[in-house]
């Protein structure tokens, strides 16, 4: 049986799932993530900090853009 040949080209890009679910990019392409501390816990939590913990954040920082664009390449 004859060999593959070998495909010469771009490899292929995988997304870092944990980021691609954790981050989120609008409609205008500004980067958004969730909060974190929703899961437990939250009993003796008041209800206007559990609603605050819905809103999404703006991601500010330049470095930290650049890193989550490279790990999740094909978000949108």
């Amino acid at each position: 049986m004859p060999r593959k040949a070998k495909q010469s080209g771009k490899i292929k890009l995988k997304t870092h799932k944990a980021t691609s679910k954790r981050f989120r990019l609008t409609g205008s392409g500004i980067l958004v993530r969730t909060k974190g501390g929703k899961s437990h816990l939250r009993r003796r939590t008041s209800d206007r900090t559990k609603a605050l913990l819905s809103e999404m954040v703006v991601v500010k920082g330049r470095k930290f853009i650049k890193r989550i664009k490279r790990l999740a390449p094909h978000m949108e």
